[in-house]
This record gives structure tokens, sequence and C-alpha cells, in this order.
């Protein structure tokens, strides 16, 4: 609910009140009592974020979280278990291929301009 500014047109005191939006007007003045109290048009407050729930970090799955902290901890040094290659073990992996055939070469074509069409030769 927000807080609304009052001034009394007779006595000129200012007063909020904190009023639903859907409230009419208040008129009557607490400090003289007169029925000429009007609502001033106030910039309002700022909005304030306040707790958890405001960053897209909040939403984060446990998963990810425990990984950040594991993470955190350990320091920069220490990489994912995904990124580190291990060697390879097999003599099959570490053996060249026996010479084979080569792969047909591509028919080559003249160059051509885009504009005329003619060869650049």
């Amino acid at each position: 609910m927000p807080t609304y500014e009052y001034q009394c047109s007779a006595c000129g005191e200012k007063f909020e009140a904190f009023q639903s939006i859907t409230a009419k007007p208040l008129k009557k003045c607490p400090n003289c009592g007169k029925n000429s109290a009007r609502r001033l048009i106030s910039a309002g407050a700022g909005v304030i974020f306040k707790g958890s729930g405001f960053y897209e970090t909040d939403y984060r799955s446990d998963s990810y979280k425990a990984a950040a902290k594991n993470e955190s901890s350990t320091g920069d040094a220490a990489k994912p278990a995904g990124d580190a290659k291990a060697p390879a073990t097999s003599e099959s992996a570490t053996k060249t291929p026996a010479a084979s055939t080569p792969a047909p070469a591509a028919e080559s074509k003249p160059a051509t301009s885009k504009k005329t069409g003619k060869n650049r030769s």
C-alpha cells in the first residue's frame, strides 16, 4: 500500500497517509479539522530490493551451487574433470596409419569475375 502526501489549504499543514490505491483521497485535515485537505503529486519512494530472489543467481539449481562452492574452495588452478585430456593407452591410437591411397584431387575451375562472368586469367 502506498503512502500519500496531503496538504491542507486552510492551515498549510502537510501530512502523509498510508492508504490503499483504491481508497478515496482524505478531505479532513488532522491539524485543523477542516475539509480542505488535498492529495499532492509526489515523486514517491524508489523501489528497494531487499533479501534474496532478485538476482538470476538466486534461482540456480542445488547441483550448480555445490559445484560453484567446490570450485571456489579449491581455487582457480583446479579445472573441472571434463577439461583434462587423458593420454591414449591403446597401441592402435598411437600408431600412424599405413600408407593410404590419397583422395582424388578436386577438379579445379578457372576463377571468374562476378560482374562480367569472364575468366580472370
